[in-house]
């Protein structure tokens, strides 16, 4: 990020808004953007190896929120399109080997359509898989040409019944399902995300409103039955932000036998 340098009488120098204004135009093309981190991981965040993006900003504040240091832009690096491209390129042969490839995931990723779309089409003409990571809730600014280069979507459906959806994420469900019901008549593929939390997401009729909405969209493929756990708790506590789930216990091997099955029993497969 550029730094703002304010002078002796408290205005910004013509030099630094140039600059500022040219990272703006920048990331409006999508020839650049807010990252906040990235890892390479296997076995999670899509199949094979895993070249996982964390991009900067986010609009939910769910409550087991794992990464709460990527709400705000400011919280991430202004990063160029091609160096995303650079990297990406240097760790192709380890995804063909492996069947892996690239995730946006934040935040929430389409906090920068434009930057997601220009790095799924430069995945395309790298013959690179992609992945998005994301709430739906903000799937209307997903444009058809991102979708038509985004080969799997993970999508969390946080809760099914509108107001333990918004008791959790602060947020309304319908956008979810609206960009869901989009997914699957596009024909988009999808592995549906559930965040098991006792006492806040696992009420019998809530998983039940769940199983419902997903299984609809003939395009699930999978349901991962997340389990609730305190590994993010240190970053709400360095940042000073009241955490409500610090007694939550993870769910215990009953209650994930129980969801997994309401899930089962529409036909879904589970993991």
């Amino acid at each position: 990020m550029v730094d703002v340098t304010i002078g002796t009488v408290g205005s910004v120098s013509s030099a630094d808004t140039s600059a500022r204004s040219l990272e703006l135009a920048a990331r409006r093309a999508g020839e650049a953007g807010i990252v906040h981190s990235w890892e390479l991981v296997t076995a999670v965040d899509g199949p094979g190896t895993r070249m996982t993006l964390f991009l900067s900003g986010c609009p939910m504040r769910c409550r087991y929120c794992q990464n709460p240091d990527t709400w705000h832009m400011h919280d991430g690096s202004h990063t160029s399109l091609d160096a995303i491209v650079d990297r990406i390129r240097r760790y192709r042969a380890v995804f063909e080997a492996t069947g892996g490839g690239v995730t946006l995931s934040g935040g929430e990723p389409l906090m920068q359509p434009a930057f997601v779309e220009r790095i799924f089409a430069a995945c395309r003409e790298l013959g690179v898989h992609t992945a998005l990571d994301t709430s739906g809730n903000l799937g209307a600014r997903a444009s058809d040409a991102l979708l038509d280069d985004t080969a799997l979507v993970l999508l969390d459906v946080k809760s099914g019944i509108p107001e333990i959806y918004e008791d959790v994420t602060t947020r309304e469900l319908a956008p979810t399902i609206d960009f869901g019901d989009r997914l699957a008549s596009r024909g988009n593929r999808m592995w549906i995300r559930f965040v098991l939390v006792p006492g806040l997401t696992d009420a019998w009729d809530n998983v039940e409103a769940v199983a419902d909405i997903v299984a609809r969209w003939s395009t699930v493929e999978r349901v991962e039955v997340l389990p609730f756990h305190q590994m993010g708790a240190s970053k709400w506590r360095r940042l000073g932000v009241p955490y409500t789930l610090a007694d939550t216990r993870a769910p215990d091997d009953a209650l994930l036998e129980r969801v997994r099955g309401q899930f089962r029993s529409r036909g879904l497969t589970v993991w």
